[in-house]
């Protein structure tokens, strides 16, 4: 999988993954793989961290590769929004 980027533009967070679920309206769960070194075993491990981001246009859908920016909260769980949808899923 991709590994984690983290870009920051005017303070503010982004992160590049995959859409795991466009169920929700003007919801996406954005899937963010980042690989870590093991300590003992000094192998690295891919840990994955699921966040809901605000798609207002529901314009992403599952299996697309977008980067998301870190929000103002908007619900109980999103605080990032989607900023580019990067590839689509073929």
């Amino acid at each position: 999988m991709e590994e984690q980027k983290v870009h920051k533009k005017g303070g503010k967070r982004s992160f590049v993954g995959i859409v795991t679920s466009d169920k929700m309206d003007k919801t996406i769960v954005v899937s963010i793989d980042t690989k870590k070194m093991d300590r003992l075993y000094k192998k690295y491990v891919t840990r994955t961290k699921k966040c809901k981001a605000h798609d207002a246009n529901n314009d992403a859908h599952e299996g697309d590769t977008v980067r998301i920016i870190e929000c103002a909260p908007i619900s109980k769980d999103k605080c990032w929004r989607l900023d580019a949808v990067l590839e689509r899923a073929k």
